[in-house]
């Protein structure tokens, strides 16, 4: 199955020649910022899956002293991915186009979530911080 993705101003596109996993809506206030909404949706991929289709010469990153970053299309501001120290490590699931066959995993960092937010009653499992089966991702995404 293959997966794409585009901004908001279509310029950057992607593919992913495989599937993305472990789906959450991080809901910290980074996650806000950076996603500027009330949490991120974000799904994790093989690097090795991923592939710029197009506009890739437009894309800006953010990269935080510890390796995480973010990219984003520099003429629309659709921030399209993560990545850890320079490769490609997730994607925004609000970017994705079609049936990526996937749903959230979780709702992580609840306890951080904004004053205004009410989250949805969807039989999803929320944590407080991070989950305790997640111990993987937890140096990447912070």
């Amino acid at each position: 199955m293959a997966i794409t993705g585009s901004c908001f101003c279509g310029a950057v596109t992607y593919l992913i020649r495989g599937t993305l996993r472990n789906a959450r809506s991080c809901h910290c206030s980074s996650c806000r910022k950076a996603f500027s909404g009330q949490a991120s949706a974000y799904a994790l991929v093989d690097p090795k899956e991923f592939s710029w289709a197009s506009g890739e010469h437009l894309l800006t990153t953010y990269e935080s002293k510890h390796g995480a970053g973010l990219q984003f299309c520099r003429v629309c501001g659709s921030t399209l991915c993560g990545t850890f120290k320079g490769q490609v490590h997730g994607v925004t699931l609000g970017c994705t186009e079609g049936d990526v066959g996937i749903q959230l995993d979780m709702h992580i960092f609840v306890g951080d979530k904004a004053s205004w937010e009410t989250l949805p009653h969807d039989g999803v499992p929320q944590y407080e911080e991070w989950p305790p089966a997640n111990t993987a991702d937890r140096d990447v995404l912070q």
